[in-house]
């Protein structure tokens, strides 16, 4: 039976993108292909997963990993109606044929760095919305992939999963205090063809300046509808 390190499941509001506010229930994936210096989420796998049974309540039980595919199941349709489950890490891209395998009522919402094309692939007729990151050169500084290889495979991974009349799929470039404005603009051209929107998301600890987000944004409304949405749930102490 298929299973997946986990590090937490509980229920909570998306605080990110154009779906802000929609309630969801978490599964924050284990483990991670990059190492990006803005993270502020431990990705390594633990001997538990983390299961928060009443949203809300701080209170935890732990279950051992990995976990199998009926447990996971039988946990997230104990938290009732959700607009949808969101599939988050670390990577949750590591896991896809786990994924894969999962079988809920709730749509599925994949969050994802977009550098695993091949294991995005494997999940096209299962995602309902894609929030897919496209990294700017800056945060990549612990990566042992070059910057060109990330690039290549984030445009691959957003082909693999357009946006269709099925799937609703964003890009969410997150934004540090120095970028390169050419570089993000490039980017965002490399996928426009497969998106809904772009995000612009400043990095909560060291946002960019003011108007050089209002600049960014001003150039990419024309190439494709762009938002400049900062991590809600940071201002709301919810994770």
């Amino acid at each position: 039976m298929a299973s997946a390190p986990l590090l937490e499941v509980f229920c909570s509001v998306q605080g990110e993108g154009p779906f802000l506010g929609v309630r969801q229930v978490f599964l924050r994936f284990a483990g991670c292909n990059l190492a990006c210096d803005y993270c502020d989420t431990a990705v390594k796998p633990e001997p538990h997963c983390r299961v928060e049974r009443i949203p809300g309540s701080g209170e935890e039980e732990l279950l051992k990993n990995p976990l199998g595919v009926e447990l996971l199941e039988g946990l997230v349709e104990s938290y009732g109606r959700v607009h949808s489950v969101a599939l988050t890490g670390g990577e949750p891209l590591l896991h896809a044929d786990f994924i894969r395998a999962l079988r809920l009522k709730a749509p599925l919402y994949l969050e994802s760095n977009m550098t695993l094309p091949e294991e995005a692939a494997k999940l096209r007729r299962r995602l309902s919305f894609v929030a897919g990151d496209f990294k700017v050169r800056e945060v990549l500084h612990g990566s042992r992939r070059s910057y060109e290889e990330v690039r290549e495979a984030t445009i691959a991974s957003f082909r693999a999963l357009r946006s269709t009349r099925r799937r609703y799929t964003f890009c969410k470039v997150i934004l540090p205090k120095r970028f390169s404005a050419g570089e993000v603009l490039a980017n965002v051209e490399a996928v426009a063809g497969y998106i809904n929107m772009a995000v612009l998301q400043p990095v909560w600890q060291r946002p960019p300046p003011k108007q050089e987000l209002l600049a960014l944004q001003a150039e990419l409304l024309d190439v494709v509808e762009t938002r400049i949405i900062p991590q809600t749930h940071k201002v709301l102490a919810m994770r």
